[in-house]
């Protein structure tokens, strides 16, 4: 069936459109197709009119995205149990903090009886402490580069981290000091002065608020180390009063020496949580310590003792210590960017409970002050317990003047 074809026309200055109404079934139509110089000047569907789809509600494509449940599970199966075990503690549980502590406590104990199991030759303090440092450096180095953080910290977090550095390692450096001029005992028990002096930093510098249930539970644990050690320090007092020893005289400097390393310490404690939250890493105080630290044990190390060759196996286990160092600082700082200095210094006690336990459980520890060794364990167990059944403290949030 021929049709016609009326043709409209609008001209204009710059412009002239013609249009042209042909009929589907026109030869025309089939004359313009089979015409390659036609083709250019019209358009030509994709579809016929036959070929076009019928769409309706059923058969109408909608986007293929998965369930949320389905994606979720998908995402948690490709994890690793591990994976996730590490997230939770790290930042999925209102109580991480006070579980990086405690597995950072767990982690000293652990470089505790690995030193002793595996201490075939005797190596200087401070080349070891140049070994830990080394490695706390590298690992912390390169944690950050993976990560894409800046080495240094934001700008106005440095200052912080210097803070940190320089008052850790003189902390450090005091402790060897003292603990070579001081019975063992007496060391631990001024080491563990930290927890104390690093709460009433946080209340004079940082106005953190110190409940009465907070100086309770560090009083409680701080009687219990007493109970733990007391009999020990007894008997090295008197031990030390009856024996002329040469060092004698100079047994109250290494005790104000030692003291004043648990000062410092406390207020590292203090320097690390404020560090840690103004630059939002907890592992940039860690690299920052190192940093400061590593050459400043090696100009020690060089200037107050002689260098000594480890031998192969001292120098795996040196390695080993390392890398546990380096996880314990890390959960540490963690630990006290979360939560509360008071809580999370308090939830530190749990070491000596774990190592007392170990040395009665291996049968080291002597009869006659084992009476005293679980009641300082009880005491600290019920402190640090009553601590974590209270839960994190809500107003963990510090001002720093």
């Amino acid at each position: 069936m021929a049709s016609s074809s009326p043709e409209t026309r609008i001209t204009d200055e710059h412009l002239t459109l013609e249009l042209t109404v042909r009929d589907l079934e026109s030869p025309a139509l089939d004359d313009a197709s089979s015409a390659p110089e036609s083709s250019s000047d019209e358009i030509i569907p994709l579809l016929n009119q036959n070929q076009r789809p019928r769409i309706n509600i059923f058969s109408a494509s909608y986007t293929r995205r998965k369930p949320r449940e389905q994606v979720i599970k998908v995402t948690e199966t490709e994890i690793s149990p591990v994976t996730q075990f590490s997230s939770w503690i790290w930042s999925g549980s209102r109580y991480s903090g006070l579980l990086c502590m405690v597995l950072s406590s767990t982690l000293y104990l652990i470089m505790e009886l690995v030193s002793d199991t595996f201490s075939v030759q005797p190596i200087p303090l401070f080349e070891t402490a140049f070994m830990r440092c080394t490695i706390i450096l590298i690992l912390s180095y390169l944690w950050l580069k993976r990560i894409g953080q800046p080495i240094f910290g934001p700008a106005h977090a440095r200052k912080l981290l210097v803070s940190r550095a320089l008052v850790g390692y003189l902390s450090l450096f005091s402790f060897i000091f003292s603990i070579q001029m001081l019975p063992l005992s007496q060391a631990i028990v001024l080491s563990f002065l930290n927890p104390i002096m690093a709460s009433i930093a946080a209340r004079v510098v940082m106005h953190e608020k110190l409940k009465i249930t907070d100086i309770g539970g560090l009083a409680c644990s701080f009687f219990g180390v007493l109970f733990i050690f007391g009999p020990t320090l007894t008997v090295q007092v008197g031990s030390e009063g009856t024996n002329e020893n040469p060092k004698g005289n100079h047994h109250i400097y290494a005790f104000l020496l030692g003291l004043f390393s648990s000062i410092t310490g406390g207020i590292t404690y203090c320097l690390i949580k404020a560090a840690a939250k103004a630059s939002e890493q907890p592992v940039i105080t860690v690299f920052s310590f190192g940093l400061v630290a590593c050459p400043a044990a090696a100009i020690c190390m060089f200037s107050f003792e002689s260098f000594v060759l480890p031998a192969f196996q001292t120098l795996i286990s040196m390695i080993v210590l390392g890398l546990l160092a380096f996880c314990a600082e890390v959960l540490l700082a963690r630990g006290l960017q979360l939560e509360k200095i008071s809580k999370a210094a308090n939830v530190l006690y749990i070491e000596v409970v774990l190592s007392q336990l170990w040395i009665v459980s291996t049968g080291k520890a002597g009869s006659p002050g084992l009476f005293s060794r679980l009641v300082g364990c009880l005491l600290i167990f019920i402190s640090v317990s009553y601590t974590v059944y209270m839960g994190p403290a809500k107003d963990t949030e510090s001002q720093i003047p």
